[in-house]
């Protein structure tokens, strides 16, 4: 099941797989478990991102797109476990994940953004 997709496609349509999945398993724990900030953090920071990626990797070939979209999975990724290791073993992932994690989804939105306006297509069509 190929689908003519690139590696790096393909990788990031997994990655929206799994944090689509992360955010639905996070938002039925916080319903479950009372008030935590976390866990609602979690849910919303995934259920968020995985349909960016999903996106991402369905609709685009372009380099600069494919580096955002990797970009905002590892950002995702790591801002998620973080909060997770916080609300299961009450300490980080390590010293300043969250706000690495962070401003990686932020620059992989900026990225995006810069993609669009300031990138010049090439005769191959790529970003």
């Amino acid at each position: 099941m190929d689908m003519g997709m690139t590696g790096t496609q393909r990788l990031t349509l997994a990655l929206a797989g799994l944090i689509g999945a992360v955010g639905v398993m996070a938002a039925a724990a916080a319903s479950h478990a009372g008030e935590s900030r976390n866990l609602s953090a979690i849910a919303s920071i995934c259920l968020a991102h995985g349909p960016a990626l999903l996106a991402l990797a369905l609709l685009s070939r372009r380099p600069w797109l494919s580096r955002a979209g990797l970009l905002l999975a590892a950002g995702t990724a790591v801002f998620v476990a973080d909060l997770g290791m916080r609300e299961w073993q009450g300490h980080s992932l390590f010293p300043m994940a969250a706000p690495i994690g962070g401003a990686a989804m932020i620059l992989a939105w900026l990225l995006l953004a810069f993609a669009a306006i300031v990138v010049r297509r090439h005769k191959s069509g790529s970003f």
